[in-house]
């Protein structure tokens, strides 16, 4: 069984980039088919995502998913 690790997402980018649009969480979360609870622990950087995810966020927000990872 393979299993995918958690990568840590910038919170603070992750914000900026929603709020750039004017996007509440929801927003976000209907947008790009994480759910909201996710989208706001991500954001108060308090846990990890799996790379799918953060695929989806990215797409959603229209960036580069290696963008919404924290160096």
């Amino acid at each position: 069984m393979v299993t995918q690790a958690f990568m840590e997402v910038d919170g603070q980018k992750l914000r900026r980039l929603r709020s750039q649009r004017v996007w509440l969480i929801g927003d976000l979360a209907r947008e790009s088919g994480v759910h909201r609870n996710v989208v706001s622990k991500l954001e108060n950087g308090r846990g990890g995502a799996y790379p799918e995810t953060i695929r989806k966020l990215a797409k959603a927000l229209d960036v580069d998913p290696s963008e919404l990872i924290r160096e």
